[in-house]
């Protein structure tokens, strides 16, 4: 198992689906279903790799995405999704501050 390449507060890219996202909670390895990773993860990513839970910008979706489905995102614009405020007090230079840290 390896660790996470990214962090919760991140701002990230889908390689394969072009949307931007936050994440807000990190699995050191998948933990859905069999029948979940069958249906959705057509790609067959690791599952022995991290997973990021990510809201979507300009969108009420999170979505569960392997490590190396996602890049960095360049762009320092806010994400747009209901739930920013319920996980994160700040964003300061393109990183949402998480609420239960003390930055």
């Amino acid at each position: 198992m390896q660790h996470a390449k990214y962090s919760i507060g991140q701002i990230i890219h889908h390689r394969k689906f072009d949307y931007r996202g936050v994440i807000f909670d990190i699995d050191a390895a998948f933990t859905g279903t069999n029948d979940w990773y069958d249906a959705v993860a057509k790609s067959k990513p690791p599952k022995d790799e991290p997973w990021y839970h990510i809201l979507v910008d300009n969108s009420q979706q999170t979505t569960y995405v392997a490590e190396k489905n996602i890049e960095f995102n360049k762009s320092a614009s806010r994400i747009e999704h209901p739930l920013v405020n319920y996980y994160f007090k700040k964003f300061i230079d393109g990183h949402y501050h998480h609420n239960n840290t003390n930055n």
